[in-house]
């Protein structure tokens, strides 16, 4: 329970109408969930605005259900006077705060570290949390995968929870004694103020390219989003980027928080060399350490540079840090292999995305050459950017022998449409060495039974995803429990 006139202490503006001498039980954004309380208690309601309803048309529903506290951008036409109505310029913004408000400030509590970009942020925020806990330090994680207390999974999902679940989180991990937190922070999240009222200790930017443009429409939209995470870091925090990327350094022109560069081209804070590239892992040199991992991948070099410049910010020992991530394994979905009885090499990647496509399959082709037989299983999400579909089939013809294109989360499109908008990117001479299986299992069998010893199979785009959503409703679909099925692994 919190009093009201505390609460309200955390909103930088706002006009009251009403009395404000209630206590507050829980703070919702879903005026079902609404239950009466005694008197001088009750729920505080937050009605936003959001992509398909606005929660002010519920302001009625939740007051006839018990509510005394409304906060609102608009005030409804008819005012109950046993009601206490807060008017805020944003209720997306005014949720947050309240939420951090009610919670005590969580995270200023532990060391709150988020990563943006477009690829690379699951694994990177998996591996610091593997990192730190390895070292004996309590640790939280928030990612696309899961959320961990320490080493209890939290199942989640979306990439950032909403400002009011993500809070109670990071107050149960303080309540458990974590000092230390690594997130994803999506771009979603922070166009809906989800992390708002958060104190970070560090952010970091991975890279960004084309997606997610059906939610913000323009990639200048985009970017600004990205670019807002690192805008609004405290003094006291450091912004850690990728200078290779050319919005590395946009990212942070306007941070007040100390700023850190990594790269793998040029010279930078923490300066990356890859010396050997091999599916059994990367030999590198980190600021003139020479050290082996288990991950693969240029890709995977970036986000190990990201990883030893945040836990080397935050404190670490260098040697330390280097000896611990010489053991850690990948995340998975991310580039996760395994091997049939006859010798070849199949794996599962997330990478649903232009650029997180072409990394993998030019880290394949890498390591196997030009000659190799590779074999690419590949799909695109409906209701998403559509623009991306015929890229990511000209991405697979370019670095595969052989293209399977299949469904993928088809959500409420027709599968059928979308792969026919992957097939405008099949180039004409490239049209005879691929299939249009729109059954995923099918494609998948497909693509095994075509495999040669040494060939190399790539399944893409759903990664730790284990369903397949058609019309509102997820099937149970494990990329990997059907490779292990088709190719007899156990």
């Amino acid at each position: 329970m919190k009093p009201l006139n505390i609460l309200l202490k955390a909103l930088r503006s706002y006009e009251l109408t009403g009395s404000p001498e209630l206590e507050i039980s829980e703070i919702l954004f879903d005026s079902r969930a609404v239950v009466a309380k005694p008197e001088g208690e009750s729920q505080l309601y937050v009605a936003q605005r959001g992509t398909q309803t606005d929660g002010h048309k519920y302001i009625p529903a939740a007051i006839a259900q018990g509510c005394r506290v409304v906060v609102c951008e608009e005030l409804p036409e008819s005012i109950d006077e046993k009601v206490c109505y807060i008017k805020v310029a944003d209720s997306s913004v005014a949720l947050g705060q309240l939420a951090d408000a009610f919670y005590d400030h969580p995270s200023r509590k532990l060391k709150l570290v988020g990563i943006t970009g477009t690829n690379g942020k699951t694994t990177t925020v998996t591996l610091l949390h593997r990192l730190f806990m390895s070292a004996d330090y309590p640790t939280g994680l928030i990612s696309t995968i899961v959320n961990k207390i320490g080493d209890e999974e939290i199942p989640t999902n979306h990439t950032t929870p909403d400002a009011v679940e993500l809070n109670r989180l990071l107050a149960e991990m303080v309540g458990r004694g974590c000092q230390y937190c690594f997130m994803e922070v999506s771009s979603h999240a922070l166009c809906q103020h989800r992390v708002t009222g958060l104190k970070f200790a560090g952010a970091l930017f991975s890279n960004i390219t084309h997606d997610h443009l059906d939610f913000h429409k323009t990639f200048a939209n985009y970017i600004a989003a990205k670019k807002s995470f690192f805008d609004k870091l405290p003094k006291s925090a450091f912004a850690l980027t990728n200078i290779d990327d050319k919005n590395g350094r946009v990212m942070v022109q306007n941070t007040k928080a100390s700023v850190h560069t990594y790269s793998l081209r040029t010279a930078a804070d923490i300066k990356g060399v890859i010396m050997e590239n091999a599916f059994t892992g990367l030999h590198m040199r980190i600021n003139n350490r020479e050290v082996y991992f288990k991950l693969c991948g240029r890709f995977n070099a970036y986000n190990l540079l990201a990883i030893y410049g945040a836990a080397t910010l935050l404190g670490m020992d260098e040697e330390e840090v280097l000896t611990r991530m010489s053991m850690l394994d990948s995340a998975a979905g991310r580039f996760q292999m395994m091997q049939s009885a006859e010798g070849a090499t199949a794996i599962v990647d997330y990478a649903h995305t232009p650029d997180a496509l072409e990394n993998v399959l030019k880290t394949i082709r890498d390591i196997v050459g030009k000659e190799a037989d590779v074999i690419t299983v590949v799909g695109c999400g409906g209701d998403r950017d559509a623009l991306k579909r015929p890229e990511m089939a000209e991405i697979a013809c370019k670095y595969s022998s052989k293209v399977i294109l299949t469904s993928d989360n088809p959500r409420t499109e027709n599968p059928m449409d979308i792969l026919n908008d992957m097939q405008k990117g099949v180039p004409a001479n490239k049209a005879k060495q691929v299939l249009v299986i729109e059954n995923r299992r099918d494609a998948i069998k497909t693509a095994c039974m075509m495999l040669q010893p040494k060939s190399v199979l790539l399944v893409a785009g759903k990664g730790h995803e284990t369903y397949q959503e058609i019309n509102h409703v997820k099937h149970h679909f494990d990329d990997t429990e059907e490779l292990k099925n088709n190719l007899n692994i156990q």
